[in-house]
Protein backbone atom coordinates (compact mmCIF):
# COMPACT_ATOMS: atom_id res chain seq x y z
CA UNK A 1 0.00 0.00 0.00
CA UNK A 2 1.10 3.72 -0.51
CA UNK A 3 -0.15 6.75 0.78
CA UNK A 4 -2.31 8.64 -0.45
CA UNK A 5 -0.14 11.03 -2.50
CA UNK A 6 1.68 8.27 -4.07
CA UNK A 7 -1.90 7.25 -5.03
CA UNK A 8 -2.67 9.90 -6.52
CA UNK A 9 0.38 10.68 -8.12
CA UNK A 10 0.14 7.42 -9.81
CA UNK A 11 -3.35 8.03 -11.12
CA UNK A 12 -2.29 11.22 -12.63
CA UNK A 13 0.56 9.63 -14.31
CA UNK A 14 -1.50 6.93 -15.63
CA UNK A 15 -3.89 9.87 -17.26
CA UNK A 16 -0.96 11.61 -18.81
CA UNK A 17 -0.08 8.42 -20.06
CA UNK A 18 -3.02 7.20 -21.27
CA UNK A 19 -3.87 10.76 -22.88
CA UNK A 20 -3.48 12.24 -26.81
CA UNK A 21 -0.73 13.98 -24.97
CA UNK A 22 1.55 11.16 -25.63
CA UNK A 23 1.59 12.02 -29.21
CA UNK A 24 3.47 14.72 -28.29
CA UNK A 25 4.56 14.96 -24.71
CA UNK A 26 6.59 13.16 -23.30
CA UNK A 27 9.10 12.35 -25.35
CA UNK A 28 11.16 10.87 -22.45
CA UNK A 29 10.70 9.49 -18.84
CA UNK A 30 9.04 11.99 -16.47
CA UNK A 31 9.68 12.16 -12.79
CA UNK A 32 6.70 12.68 -10.61
CA UNK A 33 8.32 13.62 -6.59
CA UNK A 34 6.19 12.41 -4.02
CA UNK A 35 7.32 14.67 -0.84
CA UNK A 36 6.64 11.96 1.66
CA UNK A 37 7.56 8.92 2.45
CA UNK A 38 5.54 5.51 2.00
CA UNK A 39 2.13 4.76 4.41
CA UNK A 40 3.20 2.58 7.26
CA UNK A 41 0.87 0.89 10.16
CA UNK A 42 -0.03 3.68 12.94
CA UNK A 43 -0.55 1.37 15.87
CA UNK A 44 -3.99 1.48 15.39
CA UNK A 45 -6.28 -2.02 14.75
CA UNK A 46 -8.45 -0.77 12.30
CA UNK A 47 -5.26 0.68 10.54
CA UNK A 48 -5.36 3.50 8.41
CA UNK A 49 -3.43 5.72 5.53
CA UNK A 50 -1.14 7.90 7.35
CA UNK A 51 -0.43 11.27 6.27
CA UNK A 52 4.03 11.40 5.70
CA UNK A 53 4.39 8.23 7.43
CA UNK A 54 4.43 9.56 10.66
CA UNK A 55 0.60 8.51 11.29
CA UNK A 56 -0.91 12.04 12.28
CA UNK A 57 -4.31 12.68 10.40
CA UNK A 58 -4.95 16.11 10.93
CA UNK A 59 -9.51 16.85 11.19
CA UNK A 60 -11.27 16.36 7.98
CA UNK A 61 -7.99 15.26 5.84
CA UNK A 62 -9.80 12.63 3.42
CA UNK A 63 -12.53 15.47 2.61
CA UNK A 64 -9.67 18.29 1.80
CA UNK A 65 -7.66 15.84 -0.20
CA UNK A 66 -10.52 13.46 -2.11
CA UNK A 67 -11.92 17.55 -3.41
CA UNK A 68 -8.43 18.70 -4.34
CA UNK A 69 -7.62 15.03 -6.20
CA UNK A 70 -10.87 15.90 -8.10
CA UNK A 71 -10.01 19.25 -9.14
CA UNK A 72 -6.42 18.28 -9.69
CA UNK A 73 -7.52 15.13 -11.76
CA UNK A 74 -10.09 17.30 -14.21
CA UNK A 75 -7.23 20.00 -14.34
CA UNK A 76 -4.40 17.36 -15.93
CA UNK A 77 -7.54 15.67 -18.15
CA UNK A 78 -8.57 18.89 -19.42
CA UNK A 79 -4.82 19.90 -20.39
CA UNK A 80 -3.92 16.43 -21.79
CA UNK A 81 -6.97 16.72 -24.38
CA UNK A 82 -6.43 20.28 -25.08
CA UNK A 83 -2.82 19.26 -25.93
CA UNK A 84 -4.08 16.20 -27.73
CA UNK A 85 -6.31 18.50 -30.09
CA UNK A 86 -4.40 21.75 -30.10
CA UNK A 87 -1.49 20.00 -31.34
CA UNK A 88 -1.98 17.33 -33.84
CA UNK A 89 0.08 15.40 -35.71
CA UNK A 90 1.77 16.59 -38.38
CA UNK A 91 1.41 20.30 -37.54
CA UNK A 92 4.54 21.13 -40.08
CA UNK A 93 6.63 19.52 -42.23
CA UNK A 94 8.46 15.74 -41.80
CA UNK A 95 11.23 15.00 -43.22
CA UNK A 96 12.33 12.16 -44.84
CA UNK A 97 15.61 11.03 -45.20
CA UNK A 98 16.89 8.70 -48.25
CA UNK A 99 19.87 7.32 -47.23
CA UNK A 100 20.72 6.78 -51.03
CA UNK A 101 21.20 9.29 -54.03
CA UNK A 102 18.39 10.52 -56.04
CA UNK A 103 17.13 8.23 -58.66
CA UNK A 104 17.56 5.29 -57.20
CA UNK A 105 14.79 2.27 -56.26
CA UNK A 106 14.40 3.61 -52.66
CA UNK A 107 14.45 7.31 -54.09
CA UNK A 108 11.33 6.78 -56.35
CA UNK A 109 9.49 4.40 -53.64
CA UNK A 110 10.15 7.31 -50.90
CA UNK A 111 8.84 10.10 -53.20
CA UNK A 112 5.66 7.94 -53.84
CA UNK A 113 4.86 7.57 -50.30
CA UNK A 114 5.67 10.35 -49.28
CA UNK A 115 3.35 12.30 -51.70
CA UNK A 116 0.46 10.09 -50.40
CA UNK A 117 1.31 11.08 -46.50
CA UNK A 118 1.00 14.37 -47.66
CA UNK A 119 -2.01 14.70 -49.16
CA UNK A 120 -3.02 12.32 -46.37
CA UNK A 121 -1.69 14.87 -43.54
CA UNK A 122 -2.37 18.22 -45.40
CA UNK A 123 1.31 19.01 -44.59
CA UNK A 124 4.55 18.53 -46.67
CA UNK A 125 6.68 15.47 -46.63
CA UNK A 126 10.22 16.56 -47.35
CA UNK A 127 12.81 13.68 -49.04
CA UNK A 128 16.13 14.47 -48.00
CA UNK A 129 18.78 12.19 -50.14
CA UNK A 130 21.86 11.80 -47.77
CA UNK A 131 23.81 9.21 -50.05
CA UNK A 132 27.13 7.45 -49.12
CA UNK A 133 28.21 4.53 -47.13
CA UNK A 134 25.74 2.07 -48.96
CA UNK A 135 23.22 3.75 -46.89
CA UNK A 136 24.66 4.31 -43.49
CA UNK A 137 25.35 7.96 -43.54
CA UNK A 138 21.47 8.66 -44.20
CA UNK A 139 20.28 6.32 -41.80
CA UNK A 140 23.16 7.40 -38.94
CA UNK A 141 21.57 10.98 -39.47
CA UNK A 142 18.54 9.69 -38.66
CA UNK A 143 18.68 8.25 -35.63
CA UNK A 144 20.74 11.34 -33.95
CA UNK A 145 17.61 13.39 -35.28
CA UNK A 146 15.17 14.47 -32.60
CA UNK A 147 12.57 11.96 -31.64
CA UNK A 148 9.78 13.77 -31.99
CA UNK A 149 7.98 11.89 -35.12
CA UNK A 150 9.04 15.06 -37.60
CA UNK A 151 11.99 12.67 -39.29
CA UNK A 152 11.77 9.04 -40.53
CA UNK A 153 14.21 6.97 -43.05
CA UNK A 154 12.99 4.85 -45.60
CA UNK A 155 15.93 1.91 -45.54
CA UNK A 156 16.53 -0.49 -47.61
CA UNK A 157 17.45 -4.38 -47.06
CA UNK A 158 20.78 -3.01 -46.95
CA UNK A 159 19.90 -1.88 -42.68
CA UNK A 160 19.89 -5.40 -42.04
CA UNK A 161 23.00 -6.94 -43.44
CA UNK A 162 24.91 -3.09 -42.24
CA UNK A 163 25.89 -5.01 -39.13
CA UNK A 164 27.65 -7.89 -40.34
CA UNK A 165 29.75 -5.68 -43.07
CA UNK A 166 30.67 -3.01 -40.95
CA UNK A 167 32.14 -4.33 -37.76
CA UNK A 168 32.01 -0.58 -36.83
CA UNK A 169 28.99 0.35 -37.83
CA UNK A 170 28.34 3.61 -36.23
CA UNK A 171 24.81 2.84 -34.87
CA UNK A 172 22.29 -0.37 -33.74
CA UNK A 173 19.77 -0.95 -36.17
CA UNK A 174 17.68 -2.91 -33.27
CA UNK A 175 18.12 -0.05 -30.65
CA UNK A 176 18.63 3.29 -32.28
CA UNK A 177 15.79 2.96 -34.88
CA UNK A 178 12.00 2.44 -34.31
CA UNK A 179 10.53 0.60 -36.98
CA UNK A 180 6.99 1.79 -38.42
CA UNK A 181 6.16 -0.45 -41.33
CA UNK A 182 7.74 -1.95 -43.98
CA UNK A 183 6.77 -0.48 -47.12
CA UNK A 184 7.52 -2.74 -50.00
CA UNK A 185 9.55 -5.19 -51.39
CA UNK A 186 10.96 -6.36 -54.69
CA UNK A 187 13.07 -7.99 -56.71
CA UNK A 188 16.15 -6.65 -58.49
CA UNK A 189 17.13 -7.37 -62.20
CA UNK A 190 20.50 -8.47 -63.38
CA UNK A 191 20.91 -6.06 -66.62
CA UNK A 192 23.53 -6.07 -69.14
CA UNK A 193 24.74 -3.25 -72.09
CA UNK A 194 23.81 -4.62 -75.35
CA UNK A 195 27.65 -4.20 -76.32
CA UNK A 196 28.51 -7.13 -73.68
CA UNK A 197 26.80 -10.18 -76.33
CA UNK A 198 25.62 -11.46 -73.11
CA UNK A 199 21.97 -12.87 -73.95
CA UNK A 200 21.21 -14.72 -71.08
CA UNK A 201 22.52 -15.00 -67.41
CA UNK A 202 23.97 -18.08 -68.37
CA UNK A 203 26.39 -16.49 -71.30
CA UNK A 204 27.57 -14.00 -68.89
CA UNK A 205 28.59 -16.60 -66.39
CA UNK A 206 30.40 -17.82 -69.71
CA UNK A 207 32.11 -15.21 -69.99
CA UNK A 208 33.01 -14.20 -66.64
CA UNK A 209 34.60 -17.94 -66.32
CA UNK A 210 36.59 -17.27 -69.69
CA UNK A 211 37.90 -14.07 -68.67
CA UNK A 212 38.32 -13.51 -64.89
CA UNK A 213 37.84 -10.02 -63.12
CA UNK A 214 37.54 -8.33 -66.96
CA UNK A 215 34.11 -7.70 -66.87
CA UNK A 216 33.22 -4.92 -64.72
CA UNK A 217 29.61 -4.52 -62.72
CA UNK A 218 28.34 -1.67 -60.71
CA UNK A 219 27.01 -0.73 -57.47
CA UNK A 220 25.26 2.54 -55.79
CA UNK A 221 27.82 1.60 -53.31
CA UNK A 222 30.03 -0.58 -51.44
CA UNK A 223 28.19 -2.18 -49.11
CA UNK A 224 24.72 -1.69 -50.60
CA UNK A 225 21.82 -4.79 -51.96
CA UNK A 226 23.24 -4.32 -55.69
CA UNK A 227 26.84 -4.74 -54.50
CA UNK A 228 25.95 -7.45 -52.10
CA UNK A 229 23.34 -9.26 -53.82
CA UNK A 230 26.33 -9.33 -57.03
CA UNK A 231 28.53 -10.58 -54.65
CA UNK A 232 26.59 -13.75 -53.56
CA UNK A 233 26.17 -14.59 -57.26
CA UNK A 234 29.87 -14.53 -57.54
CA UNK A 235 30.04 -16.97 -54.61
CA UNK A 236 27.37 -19.03 -56.14
CA UNK A 237 28.50 -19.15 -59.36
CA UNK A 238 32.17 -19.89 -59.21
CA UNK A 239 33.09 -16.39 -61.11
CA UNK A 240 34.68 -13.34 -60.68
CA UNK A 241 34.11 -9.99 -61.84
CA UNK A 242 35.42 -6.38 -61.09
CA UNK A 243 33.11 -4.56 -58.68
CA UNK A 244 32.97 -0.60 -59.47
CA UNK A 245 31.24 1.46 -56.16
CA UNK A 246 29.38 4.50 -57.52
CA UNK A 247 28.16 7.20 -54.98
CA UNK A 248 24.27 5.63 -55.05
CA UNK A 249 22.15 4.14 -57.63
CA UNK A 250 21.60 7.07 -59.87
CA UNK A 251 24.89 8.03 -60.61
CA UNK A 252 25.59 4.14 -61.46
CA UNK A 253 22.82 3.61 -63.92
CA UNK A 254 24.36 6.64 -65.43
CA UNK A 255 27.71 5.57 -65.89
CA UNK A 256 26.49 2.06 -67.54
CA UNK A 257 24.43 4.29 -69.54
CA UNK A 258 27.60 5.81 -70.47
CA UNK A 259 29.73 2.95 -70.90
CA UNK A 260 31.77 2.94 -68.04
CA UNK A 261 30.48 -0.58 -66.36
CA UNK A 262 28.61 -3.52 -68.17
CA UNK A 263 26.29 -5.16 -65.78
CA UNK A 264 24.84 -4.17 -62.84
CA UNK A 265 22.08 -5.27 -60.18
CA UNK A 266 19.53 -3.00 -59.83
CA UNK A 267 15.95 -2.45 -58.80
CA UNK A 268 13.39 -3.03 -62.09
CA UNK A 269 11.77 0.11 -61.50
CA UNK A 270 14.83 1.98 -61.90
CA UNK A 271 15.84 0.54 -65.42
CA UNK A 272 12.73 0.10 -66.88
CA UNK A 273 12.37 3.10 -69.24
CA UNK A 274 16.03 1.74 -70.66
CA UNK A 275 14.80 -1.63 -71.33
CA UNK A 276 11.80 -0.38 -73.44
CA UNK A 277 14.51 1.67 -75.46
CA UNK A 278 16.52 -1.38 -75.53
CA UNK A 279 19.91 0.60 -73.84
CA UNK A 280 20.60 -2.17 -71.50
CA UNK A 281 19.33 -5.59 -71.79
CA UNK A 282 17.69 -7.98 -69.04
CA UNK A 283 19.05 -11.52 -68.13
CA UNK A 284 17.35 -12.61 -64.59
CA UNK A 285 15.61 -11.31 -61.85
CA UNK A 286 17.34 -11.97 -58.38
CA UNK A 287 14.00 -12.65 -56.27
CA UNK A 288 12.76 -16.15 -55.60
CA UNK A 289 10.40 -15.86 -58.25
CA UNK A 290 9.85 -14.21 -61.61
CA UNK A 291 8.10 -10.61 -61.36
CA UNK A 292 5.14 -9.19 -62.80
CA UNK A 293 6.73 -6.13 -64.17
CA UNK A 294 8.84 -8.52 -66.46
CA UNK A 295 7.21 -12.24 -66.68
CA UNK A 296 9.07 -12.87 -69.58
CA UNK A 297 12.75 -12.47 -67.43
CA UNK A 298 13.86 -15.34 -65.51
CA UNK A 299 14.84 -15.92 -62.35
CA UNK A 300 18.66 -16.33 -61.61
CA UNK A 301 17.94 -20.04 -59.80
CA UNK A 302 16.30 -20.83 -63.78
CA UNK A 303 19.13 -19.74 -65.18
CA UNK A 304 21.65 -22.04 -64.05
CA UNK A 305 22.47 -20.87 -60.38
CA UNK A 306 20.06 -23.07 -58.19
CA UNK A 307 19.08 -21.78 -54.70
CA UNK A 308 19.54 -18.15 -55.45
CA UNK A 309 17.25 -15.63 -54.06
CA UNK A 310 17.47 -11.93 -53.11
CA UNK A 311 14.97 -10.01 -52.62
CA UNK A 312 14.86 -6.77 -51.41
CA UNK A 313 12.71 -4.64 -49.39
CA UNK A 314 11.74 -1.17 -47.88
CA UNK A 315 11.22 -0.32 -44.23
CA UNK A 316 9.87 3.15 -42.91
CA UNK A 317 11.70 3.63 -39.45
CA UNK A 318 11.77 6.65 -36.35
CA UNK A 319 14.50 6.97 -34.22
CA UNK A 320 14.24 5.41 -31.41
CA UNK A 321 12.20 6.74 -27.99
CA UNK A 322 9.58 8.61 -30.55
CA UNK A 323 6.57 7.42 -28.39
CA UNK A 324 4.45 4.64 -29.03
CA UNK A 325 1.07 6.01 -29.56
CA UNK A 326 2.77 8.20 -32.28
CA UNK A 327 4.93 4.94 -34.03
CA UNK A 328 1.30 2.84 -34.57
CA UNK A 329 -0.81 6.25 -35.65
CA UNK A 330 2.32 6.26 -38.23
CA UNK A 331 2.37 2.74 -38.89
CA UNK A 332 -1.76 3.10 -39.70
CA UNK A 333 -1.27 5.77 -41.86
CA UNK A 334 1.34 4.35 -44.33
CA UNK A 335 -0.36 1.34 -44.68
CA UNK A 336 -3.75 3.10 -45.49
CA UNK A 337 -1.41 5.01 -48.38
CA UNK A 338 -0.23 1.97 -49.08
CA UNK A 339 -3.97 0.79 -50.31
CA UNK A 340 -4.26 3.75 -52.17
CA UNK A 341 -5.23 3.94 -55.86
CA UNK A 342 -2.42 5.89 -56.69
CA UNK A 343 0.44 3.39 -55.14
CA UNK A 344 -1.92 0.29 -56.55
CA UNK A 345 -1.52 1.08 -59.69
CA UNK A 346 2.00 2.87 -59.84
CA UNK A 347 3.77 -0.04 -57.67
CA UNK A 348 2.79 -2.95 -59.78
CA UNK A 349 4.04 -1.18 -62.59
CA UNK A 350 7.39 -0.50 -61.46
CA UNK A 351 7.82 -4.35 -60.25
CA UNK A 352 7.09 -3.17 -56.35
CA UNK A 353 4.61 -5.30 -54.57
CA UNK A 354 3.46 -3.25 -51.38
CA UNK A 355 4.35 -4.90 -48.41
CA UNK A 356 2.51 -2.89 -45.33
CA UNK A 357 2.78 -4.27 -41.60
CA UNK A 358 2.29 -3.38 -37.95
CA UNK A 359 5.61 -1.70 -36.32
CA UNK A 360 5.77 -5.39 -34.04
CA UNK A 361 5.94 -7.30 -37.84
CA UNK A 362 8.59 -5.24 -38.98
CA UNK A 363 10.45 -5.21 -35.72
CA UNK A 364 10.70 -9.10 -35.91
CA UNK A 365 11.46 -9.13 -39.70
CA UNK A 366 14.32 -6.74 -38.71
CA UNK A 367 15.42 -8.97 -36.25
CA UNK A 368 15.16 -11.90 -38.56
CA UNK A 369 17.10 -10.17 -41.38
CA UNK A 370 19.86 -9.27 -39.28
CA UNK A 371 20.32 -12.92 -38.03
CA UNK A 372 20.26 -14.65 -41.46
CA UNK A 373 22.89 -12.34 -43.43
CA UNK A 374 25.51 -12.23 -40.18
CA UNK A 375 25.32 -16.36 -41.55
CA UNK A 376 25.24 -15.68 -45.28
CA UNK A 377 27.72 -12.50 -45.24
CA UNK A 378 30.11 -15.34 -42.84
CA UNK A 379 29.64 -17.94 -44.90
CA UNK A 380 30.06 -16.53 -48.31
CA UNK A 381 33.10 -14.54 -46.93
CA UNK A 382 31.57 -11.39 -48.55
CA UNK A 383 33.54 -8.15 -47.92
CA UNK A 384 33.42 -4.36 -48.48
CA UNK A 385 36.13 -1.82 -49.26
Amino acid sequence: MKTVLSWIAAVVAGVLATSGLAETYPSKPVRLIVPFAQRRRTGSRRGGWSWGGDGAQPPGLWHRVLRRFAIALVAVTSLAAGASFAQPYPSKPVRLIVPFAPGGGTDIIARLVAQQLGQSWGQTVVVDNRGGGGGTIGTKLATESTPDGYTMVLCSLGVSYAPALYPKLPFDPLKDLAPISRVAQQPFVYVVVPALGANSMKDLIAMAKAKPGTIRYGSGGAGGSSHLGTELLKVMAGIDMQHIPYKGTGPALNAMLGGEIQVQLIGISSVVPHLKSGRMKALAVSGAKRSAAAPDVPTVAESGVPGYAFDVWYGMLFPARVSRALVRKVSADINSALKSPALAQRFPALGVEAAGTTPEEFARILRSEIAKWRKVVKEANIRVG
